[in-house]
């Protein structure tokens, strides 16, 4: 093991220019340090580059007997944090990529209603993790559109580095929304619905805070509510995402208004007459239960109308809905009669069965 990591060392050393004797010469451990990590991040930036094509090819495997897939190229809103407005492209709009579901069969000539579904994670994306709950929703004959918004992983270091978590990544999933309704004259522009689950959830909560006339419902699975509790109980390596110099730039002690700002649990007073489900568990060792009752409560000293469900150690934690288990499904079952209420899709899902039906060809 040992000369693998000594081999390894002096691979990447000489990828960066560095020999055992010029390195001796200028004993300048720091810069070697750099250089190595700077060779470090663009080989984790290209394996994701390389993860998310096979991924693409999954998609298809996975849920093209049931679903037309495209992947469009759009734009969102400028950087927010641009330095120079000399430079060349300052304003440019953000271009990101964003999967489109369309199910087989459907009769063009009328409409559908259409899932706007953002993905979770700090720095991730739309991959084949939620090629079952696709499946499902593709025999209700929703159409679905998920954006691969600003930060999401698999589309190189630049990407990357345009993160604004609870900010303009907002923005670029409503921009989504719109780029369907514009582009596909069977999307019913009545019936729109937002879920995710994770950093998803807090996406889709800050779409129906800022843009409550887009969305007729909104479902939000364990949504990160409260940055700034949340950098108290998370490690300091969890809190350097968010206070890079690309991202915020600052810690939530340096800029406690920024962090309040990207919260919904802060934001829970714009919150208007979107019907909106949240559900949250109480082993969920990724978002704390404290902060999605944060939430629960602010949305109810506002006076606000919502449901919600707070789960009691379901198996899977924070996965505990989204999981191929019987009590996933059945918790499924009932976030699926919800979107009903306001989206009406053509087929329904109204028990487990009817979702083991459409894990297959559909019902």
């Amino acid at each position: 093991m040992k000369k693998v990591v000594f081999f390894f060392f002096i691979t990447v050393l000489a990828m960066a220019g560095f020999h055992p004797a010029s390195s001796q010469e200028k004993n300048d451990k720091d810069k070697i340090i750099e250089t190595m990590s700077r060779h470090m991040q663009y080989m984790q930036h290209r394996m994701n580059e390389l993860e998310k094509a096979v991924d693409d090819v999954l998609w298809y495997n996975k849920v093209g007997d049931v679903a037309h897939i495209d992947k469009v190229y759009i734009t969102g809103p400028p950087l927010w944090n641009e330095k120079n407005p000399d430079s060349q492209g300052y304003g440019n709009p953000v271009k990101f990529r964003s999967y489109v579901f369309i199910p087989k069969g459907i009769d063009t000539d009328k409409k559908y209603p259409l899932i706007v579904f953002p993905h979770g994670g700090v720095h991730s994306n739309f991959n084949t993790y939620y090629a079952h709950i696709i499946r499902e929703l593709m025999a209700q004959q929703y159409i679905v559109v998920a954006a691969e918004y600003r930060g999401s992983t698999g589309y190189g270091g630049r990407h990357y580095r345009k993160i604004d978590y609870g900010g303009r990544e907002v923005e670029d999933v409503d921009a989504s929304r719109q780029y369907m309704l514009d582009n596909y004259h069977f999307v019913d522009d009545n019936r729109v619905g937002i879920i995710g689950w994770s950093h998803g959830g807090l996406i889709a909560l800050h779409n129906i805070f800022d843009y409550p006339d887009n969305y007729q419902v909104a479902y939000s699975g364990v949504p990160v509510s409260d940055l700034i509790a949340r950098m108290g109980y998370k490690t300091q390596g969890y809190r350097d995402l968010y206070s890079a110099e690309y991202h915020i730039g600052q810690t939530a002690y340096e800029n406690v208004e920024e962090y309040r700002r990207r919260s919904p649990a802060w934001n829970a007073h714009k919150l208007e007459d979107v019907p909106l489900l949240i559900h949250t568990n109480t082993n969920d060792a990724d978002v704390n239960v404290l902060e999605v009752e944060h939430l629960i409560k602010a949305l109810k000293a506002h006076d606000k109308e919502f449901e919600y469900k707070i789960f009691q150690d379901v198996p899977g934690g924070h996965s505990f809905n989204r999981l191929d288990t019987k009590k996933a499904k059945e918790i499924r079952v009932d976030i699926y009669k919800f979107l009903d209420q306001e989206l009406n899709p053509p087929q329904k899902i109204r028990s487990v069965s009817d979702i083991n039906r459409a894990a297959y060809k559909g019902f």
